[in-house]
């Protein structure tokens, strides 16, 4: 697959693509303002800090700084150069993550090696001197790891990542996994005919990659580094030679850069350190390789530059705006002077943010969303960016708003109660990780590891950071952040691109006069913060407990208090200072009309409403310090509030949540901004064929039911605040409440947290009793698959196909038999459609039985394919399913869909969000819980003969339900 660990892609799917996310926060907050660098420059952007010479062979990067590693690693080396850092991680117990990173990737490409990077990873899957083609998934299966799950790959522009998530850390586990990266480095055949079959495989992965915003993507990064290698190495390659290219040229490419000397190997889990290094010296010590070792290219230097504009029109995209400065990259070596400069600069552009957050929250906000940030182009060049999603037609207003809100913080700078606020926030983020940092994930601490060295900085542990931040924030002044922001915004620029889904009238020049006329009016100061209270910290006399009760086997309780509201309390260590809060309301979309349109959709409004006495953005101001969250979704099951905290601040969740119970503000500017968003979502769906299929299927499984319909243009322009209030309201005022609380936690101070909120609050109905719902329906069989129709390219479709089953409840081991054979159905697909054809870059199948709806249920299987596959697909499909109702699995294939199953139920289950949603209604239905204890004694005794009754009851040929998303004609 192709990956991008950095800013830069996540950069244009929020310049592309809006959605429906919050209108206040469109953008991944692991680039809004984080990941920021710092350089020392002059008034035309060069920088005058010194590159740091590359790290030798072997060489760690704290070597040469005066920052201290996270002791609880080990850093090694070996003769050859490869580096290993090892860390063990005994929670959860027996897991563990290795990564492999190839320091190479497109950017290392010739001209006729175009995206050949990307095909190499392919090939590690298809054969090598140990492991035959086609036997490498089969392997890692029968250990329990799931294809793309727990074994993949990634490659981006200066890196390769082969990535395996380990079930269990036994030694024949360990070994064979150790042993698989050792061929995937070293031991690749490459042969002529599996790189045949494996390009169809790679042109699906190109033609499902380009979308409109990777297209506005690759506009953007042209406009900005400008005559750079950058623009011209995308990952995924040009397409005629990725047709044509043969065996050699990719073998080329895996001798001169599968080296040693570029190699670091990453093991974080249950293992003993001593062992594991010494099992990593007897796989990779003796590796050699002969021939002449890759040289790093040439990126090219950052241009001379001016005001320059670029309108880039691409149907399918949010209007959105960046406005960025481009200099020389920081190269210099990480130290602890550096690491306090880009803190200061990340608080500085968190107040920006902060400003920007403010406007978009108005009452007519100038765009839906906005973000200012620093992003290292992977070596090439460093860019300060200010980015606006825009609404329909009004992109000046967008334009004037950040110029604006730049100049204020350059000429005005920052103020000591911003200052504080960002402080303190920062503060919380830290000490919040720090106190989980032993319960970190093995996944977690790899990425984290690889993250760090593959910058060549220092991997420190989050007690250190935190150490780091207090000492960088000790008397910090804000005229000292002021002057990191306005370093930060020199370079060569601005540099104004607009992404338009329709042409702009006067183009580019259009774009500089706007400019031009808001850099000319005056800017005025930023106004004073206004002392605010958290006014939610009473509800009444607390609830008194009516029953309690202990569900032994599950270390569950469960709480009734005298209101009505229960409460399901589950103490756990899986993830210190952790705990997950969910607050459970009425039957979800039970009680919705099945022939009124859903206005699921904007329920973002709902917390972005605030509260009666303070709002959104108050709240998020004055409580800084804390970690809360809030959070409104609608599921078949509830109306759901949740969030994620702390132990410390358990009291402040429920009452965030006690308060949107009680006294939601259902402010008009809220829905207005997510209806804004909404303006051209159809447009940005309707641009590919995956978008087209997600928009409507969920309506098409349930025969049009309008609670799960997406609904129109119309109505989403036509839809009120009110609608959605009266949808909303009147459950979350009066229907039953559960709180289901899973954590860092003991019984007593969650009752008691619960009781001072929840529990206070006026009595609620009793919630009915274990039943299933009635009214929906699944589709009927469709002879010839009807056709939806797509804007994208012409080689891009999909073919789906469903058959209907039943509900979970009617028959829960004749569901786990169901999930086995959706399993073995994936494993048949992927080898047929994608190994023996390479037609396709990753077929999906899909099965649910619910837990709600009577009757419902299906499996599913679809594929993307250019429009002429679809015949062969639907037919292949007929052929597998045909088999799996006439003959018995094999034991190896039952077990290689069993075991990743198992193993996947296994991890989830020392995790705080499965029990969050498995305990949920359990006091109410206990069926729920028979269902968590059952679930793996129930898939371990599936059996081949129940794999086929199972497909004997739903693959049936006259239930299955088609359809074809094709492109227009």
């Amino acid at each position: 697959m192709i990956g991008f660990l950095r800013g830069a892609l996540a950069l244009s799917a929020a310049l592309a693509l809006f959605g429906h996310a919050s209108a206040a926060e469109p953008y991944p907050a692991s680039f809004v303002g984080i990941g920021l660098t710092t350089t020392d420059t002059t008034a035309s952007g060069t920088a005058a800090t010194l590159a740091a010479a590359p790290l030798a062979p072997g060489q760690w990067p704290q070597a040469r700084a005066d920052i201290a590693p996270d002791p609880d690693i080990r850093f090694g080396a070996l003769a050859n150069g490869m580096r290993y850092a090892i860390r063990r991680q005994t929670i959860p117990e027996g897991q563990a993550a290795l990564r492999l990173r190839i320091d190479a990737g497109s950017l290392m490409e010739s001209d006729d090696q175009k995206g050949l990077a990307h095909f190499l990873e392919h090939m590690a899957f298809n054969g090598s001197e140990a492991v035959p083609e086609g036997e490498m998934i089969k392997i890692l299966e029968r250990l329990g790891l799931a294809f793309g799950a727990d074994t993949n790959a990634s490659t981006g522009f200066d890196e390769t990542i082969y990535k395996l998530d380990l079930p269990r850390t036994d030694a024949e586990t360990v070994s064979t996994s150790l042993m698989l990266l050792r061929e995937t480095a070293m031991n690749l055949l490459i042969a002529q005919d599996a790189v045949d079959r494996e390009r169809g495989i790679v042109l699906s992965e190109e033609r499902a990659r380009d979308t409109p915003p990777y297209r506005i993507y690759k506009s953007r990064l042209a406009f900005l580094l400008k005559d750079q290698r950058l623009n011209d190495r995308y990952p995924i390659g040009d397409v005629d030679i990725l047709r044509q290219a043969p065996a050699s040229r990719i073998r080329d490419f895996y001798q001169a850069y599968y080296r040693p000397e570029r190699t670091l190997l990453v093991a974080a889990g249950d293992f003993d350190v001593d062992a594991m290094e010494a099992q990593i010296i007897e796989a990779f010590d003796g590796w050699r390789v002969e021939g002449a070792a890759g040289a790093d290219p040439d990126l090219g230097p950052v241009r001379p530059r001016g005001l320059e504009a670029k309108v880039a029109v691409e149907p399918g995209v949010q209007a959105a705006l960046q406005m960025a400065w481009v200099r020389d990259p920081d190269l210099s070596a990480d130290s602890s002077a550096r690491r306090r400069s880009d803190l200061i600069k990340q608080l500085g552009f968190s107040v920006l943010n902060r400003r920007l957050s403010v406007l978009s929250r108005a009452s007519d906000p100038p765009f839906l969303g906005a973000a200012a940030f620093v992003n290292d182009e992977f070596g090439a060049a460093e860019t300060t960016s200010i980015l606006a999603n825009a609404q329909q037609g009004r992109w000046r207003e967008a334009l004037t708003a950040i110029e604006t809100e730049q100049r204020r913080a350059v000429q005005h700078g920052v103020r000591q109660d911003e200052l504080d606020r960002e402080i303190a926030e920062f503060r919380a983020r830290y000490r919040a990780n720090a106190a989980g940092a032993a319960t970190r994930r093995p996944s977690t601490l790899a990425q984290q590891i690889l993250g760090a060295t593959g910058r060549d900085r220092v991997v420190t542990s989050p007690a250190q950071d935190l150490a780091h931040f207090e000492a960088a924030v000790e008397n910090l002044e804000p005229a000292t952040v002021t002057r990191a922001l306005q370093e930060a915004f020199q370079g060569q620029g601005p540099l104004i691109f607009l992404a338009s889904p329709v042409p702009v009238e006067g183009g580019e020049s259009a774009v500089i006069a706007a400019y031009e006329t808001s850099r000319n009016a005056p800017v005025s100061e930023p106004l004073a913060l206004s002392q605010l209270e958290w006014p939610y910290t009473a509800f009444g006399p607390p609830g008194k407990v009516a029953e309690s009760r202990e569900v032994t086997d599950l270390d569950t309780v469960f709480v009734r208090f005298e209101n009505g509201v229960r409460l399901t309390i589950k103490p756990t260590r899986f993830q210190d200072d952790e705990i997950l809060v969910a607050v459970n309301v009425g039957s979800g979309r039970q009680s919705l009309p099945k022939d009124a349109q859903s206005l699921a959709w904007a329920t973002q409004a709902f917390t972005e409403g605030g509260l009666s006495q303070i709002t959104a953005e108050d709240m998020e101001r004055v409580l800084a310090s804390r970690v809360y969250g809030a959070r409104l979704q609608v599921s078949d099951e509830a109306f759901t509030l949740s969030g994620s905290t702390r132990p410390e601040d358990l009291d402040i969740q429920m009452q965030v949540l006690g308060a949107y119970l009680a006294e939601p503000a259902w402010r008009g500017e809220a829905f207005a901004r997510i209806q804004a968003a909404g303006a051209t979502i159809h447009e940005q769906y309707e641009a590919t064929a995956s978008g087209v299929l997600s928009r409507d299927l969920a309506g098409l499984l349930h025969s049009g039911d309008r609670r799960w319909t997406f609904p129109s243009k119309e109505e989403i322009a036509q839809a009120g605040l009110e609608d959605l209030k009266a949808q909303l309201a009147p459950p979350l005022s009066s229907a039953p409440i559960e709180v289901v609380i899973v954590g860092d936690t003991t019984v007593e101070k969650a009752t008691d947290a619960v009781a001072r909120t929840l529990g206070a609050l006026p009595p609620r109905a009793e919630p009915a009793g274990p039943s299933s719902a009635a009214g929906v329906a699944f589709p009927e069989p469709t002879a010839q698959p009807p056709r939806r129709t797509h804007k994208g390219r012409a080689d891009q479709s999909i073919g789906y196909v469903a058959w209907p089953s039943t509900d979970f409840f009617a028959d829960p081991q004749g569901a786990r038999e169901a999930a086995i054979l959706g399993e073995i159905l994936r494993l048949r697909l992927v080898e047929e459609l994608r190994e023996s054809q390479g037609a396709t870059y990753s077929p999906s199948v899909n099965y649910n039985h619910s837990f709600v709806w009577a009757g419902w249920g299906y499996m599913s299987a679809s594929v993307e394919i250019p429009p002429e596959g679809l015949e062969a697909f639907f037919r292949d499909v007929a052929e597998i399913t045909d088999d799996l109702r006439e003959k018995l699995v094999e034991r190896d294939e039952l077990e290689r869909a069993r075991q990743p199953r198992l193993e996947r139920i296994a991890r989830a289950r020392v995790t705080n969000d499965y029990w969050l949603s498995e305990l949920a209604g359990g006091q109410v239905d206990p069926r729920r819980l028979d269902a968590i204890r059952s679930v793996i004694p129930g898939a371990e005794r599936v059996t081949a003969e129940d794999v086929q009754k199972a497909a004997q009851r739903i693959l049936r040929p006259d239930a299955a339900w088609k359809i074809e998303v094709v492109p227009e004609d």
